[in-house]
C-alpha cells in the first residue's frame, strides 16, 4: 500500500509477531505500547551500498527487526545533471552523486511490497549527505532534497520546514534525525538551530554501527556531539543504527539498534513513536528499555517527554530486560546532565539486571534543562574514551532519550 494513502490499521494489542530473541515486548513500568526493534538508517548500491535494495526489507525481517528503513545517499545527482542524465549515471558515479528520481520511485515500491501492518513495518527514507556538514536522514516525506548549497545546513531546515511529507498521524511533515553526529569537520555548522524544526528533527545516533559517539572529535578537543546538540535547543530523542552498507542487513550482532514503544505495529504508530521520542539506543538485540520520570506530586513522564518543573528531586524508574542470560549481570545506570564539553553524570547507581531499577534524581534548571540515562557495563571500556575518570569511558550498553525540563508545559 502506498505510503500516503495508508489506511486506519488496528493498535498493537490485536496482532503482532512474537519476538524470537529477547525480551518481552511489554512494559513493567507504562501501559498502552509495545516494543518494535528497528533499523532506521540502511544503504544499497543505488548509493554507496553493495546489495540490491529488492532484497534488503525481507533481509531485515527474516533477521527479527519490526521495523526498517532504507535511507540512501541524496547529494547532487539531481542538481548537476538533471532528471534525465542522472537516471543514465554509471555506479562508480552514483557512488558519489547518490539516488536519482528513478531510485527514489523504485525505493517506494521495495517499501510498500515488504510493508505488512500489524508484522513489519517498511520504510523509505534518504540521507542527506554534505561532506563537510554531516548527514541527515529524513523519513515520511513524499520528495526528497539533494544538497543545494555546499558547506550551509539552513537550505535542508528550511526544506524540510516546507515539505508536507505523509499525514499519517494527523501531522504534516516529515521527520528528520543528526547521523554519525561529529564524524564530519562542521558537525552541523556546531547543531545550527532552527525552532522552526525543533519538533520535525527527532533524533541523534549514539549509536552508528559498533560505535558510541559519546565522545567523538574528544581527542580533537571538540565537544561531545551530545553536549553540542541538547545545548543548542534540539529535543532529539537518542537512536542506535547500523548504518548497513553491506549485504547482510540486520543480521550482524553489536551494530546499533532503536527500540520503539508503538501504540499501533504500524507507519503511523512509527511516526508518532518518532515524533514523542518514545525510543532509545542499543546495540545489543532484543533488548527492552522503558524510563519514567516522575516529579514529586507529579505522574511519571516517559522517556523523550517534557517534565513540568524548575527544580526539585525527580524519582527515575528504569525497566531493562534482555534474557535469562543477563539476569544478575552487573551493569551501571549513569544519570547524565548538560555540561560545557562533555555531559556532567551526576549519579552512577550499580544495579543487576533483573528488578525494576529506582533511583531518585536531584534537578535544577539553572544547571540546564535536560538530562538521559547511560547504561553501561564498567567491566569493559569505551573504544573512543572522553577525560580520565569520566564514567562514559565504560562501555555503553543503551542510552535512553532526554527528558526537558520546561516550567511552562
Amino acid at each position: 500500500m502506498a505510503g500516503s494513502l495508508l489506511p486506519h490499521t488496528g493498535a498493537i494489542a490485536s496482532a503482532s509477531t512474537t519476538p524470537t530473541v529477547g525480551a518481552a515486548r511489554r512494559s513493567r513500568i507504562s501501559t498502552g505500547t509495545r516494543l518494535v526493534h528497528a533499523d532506521l538508517h540502511n544503504h544499497t548500491l543505488v548509493s554507496d551500498g553493495d546489495g540490491d535494495p529488492a532484497l534488503a526489507f525481507a533481509s531485515m525481517r527474516n533477521a527479527g527487526l519490526d521495523v526498517a528503513a532504507l535511507t540512501d545517499h541524496a547529494t547532487l545527482s539531481d542538481n548537476v545533471l538533471g532528471d534525465v542524465l542522472s537516471g543514465l549515471l554509471p555506479p562508480e558515479y552514483k557512488q558519489v552523486a547518490g539516488i536519482t528520481p528513478e531510485d527514489w520511485a523504485h525505493t517506494q515500491r521495495f517499501a510498500d511490497r515488504a510493508d505488512d501492518d500489524g508484522r513489519f513495518t517498511a520504510i523509505r527514507g534518504f540521507e542527506w549527505s554534505e561532506p563537510l556538514i554531516g548527514h541527515v536522514n529524513v523519513w515520511f516525506t513524499e520528495h526528497y532534497v539533494d544538497v543545494l548549497q555546499a558547506g550551509v545546513m539552513q537550505p535542508l531546515l528550511d526544506w524540510l520546514r516546507r515539505e508536507p511529507g505523509l499525514v499519517l498521524d494527523g501531522g504534516a511533515g516529515g521527520l528528520a534525525g543528526f547521523n554519525h553526529p561529529g564524524r564530519e569537520p562542521l558537525r552541523f555548522q556546531e547543531f545550527t538551530f532552527d525552532r522552526r524544526v525543533r519538533d520535525r528533527v527527532v533524533s541523534l545516533e549514539m549509536f552508528n554501527r559498533e560505535d558510541d559517539y559519546l565522545f567523538e572529535g574528544f581527542a580533537d578537543d571538540r565537544s561531545s556531539p551530545l553536549v553540542a546538540c541538547l545545548n543548542a535547543g534540539w529535543r532529539t530523542g537518542i537512536a542506535g543504527v547500523t548504518d548497513e552498507h553491506g549485504t547482510d542487513w540486520g543480521e550482524p550482532e553489536g551494530k546499533g539498534r532503536t527500540g520503539l514503544w508503538v501504540q499501533e505495529h504500524s507507519r503511523r504508530g512509527v511516526k508518532r513513536a518518532m515524533r514523542a521520542r518514545r525510543f532509545f539506543a542499543t546495540r545489543t538485540s532484543g533488548l527492552r528499555i522503558d524510563a519514567t520520570a516522575q516529579p514529586r506530586g507529579g505522574r511519571p513522564v516517559r522517556m523523550g517527554g517534557v517534565l513540568p518543573l524548575r527544580n526539585g528531586v525527580v524519582k527515575v524508574r528504569l525497566d531493562l530486560a534482555r534474557d535469562e542470560s543477563w539476569v544478575g549481570r552487573r551493569l551501571d545506570v549513569q544519570v547524565l546532565r548538560p555540561g560545557t564539553d562533555v555531559p556532567t553524570v551526576v549519579d552512577v547507581v550499580p544495579f543487576r539486571v533483573g528488578p525494576v531499577v529506582e533511583l531518585k534524581v536531584p534537578v535544577d534548571l539553572a544547571d540546564g534543562d535536560w538530562l538521559l540515562l547511560r547504561v553501561a557495563d564498567p567491566s569493559q571500556r569505551n573504544a573512543t574514551p572522553g577525560p580520565a575518570g569520566h564514567p562514559g569511558n565504560d562501555l555503553g550498553i543503551a542510552y535512553t532519550s532526554p527528558w526537558w525540563l520546561d516550567p511552562s508545559a
